[in-house]
């Protein structure tokens, strides 16, 4: 057996016909832009942070009724920094607010004993604000028709 040679010769960049220059990779990532040695660079000290604000409702509480066995949601808005507390009561009684997401107050199988005066009260160290809305629970009855 014979062994062959084979020679193989690369250019780089421009093919031996035209000269032109292959298109490029759509792989390849293009050149980072270089940071001028004139341009600013932010320090750490010129960080622009919210200013300290008080409680205030951007959504209040709307009076609302709803019949038995129905479920409603009361809910608010509010802004302040740092982020308000929310406490809300019913009828001047605190309520658990386990398993409730912020903003918001579900009552589910609404009974009468539901019906009263909900109040929502926002608190941070600047301050309290505080948001109220009746809520009327309608038993609207299985058989009840409309004139």
């Amino acid at each position: 057996m014979r062994k062959s040679e084979v020679q193989m010769t690369l250019k780089k960049g421009a093919d031996e016909e035209g000269g032109r220059m292959a298109p490029p990779s759509p792989r390849i990532p293009s050149k980072r832009v270089k940071v001028n040695s004139d341009q600013v660079v932010p320090q750490p000290e010129d960080t622009v942070y919210p200013t300290p604000t008080p409680p205030v409702f951007i959504r209040k509480m709307r009076n609302a009724a709803v019949g038995t066995g129905c479920d409603i949601r009361l809910k608010v808005a509010v802004a302040g920094d740092p982020q308000p507390t929310l406490y809300w009561y019913h009828n001047d009684d605190m309520l658990n607010m386990d398993n409730q997401e912020y903003g918001g107050l579900w009552i589910r199988d609404c009974k009468p004993s539901d019906a009263g005066l909900y109040t929502c009260i926002a608190t941070n160290p600047l301050g309290e604000a505080r948001t109220s809305a009746v809520l009327a629970v309608l038993d609207l009855g299985e058989g009840a028709t409309h004139a």
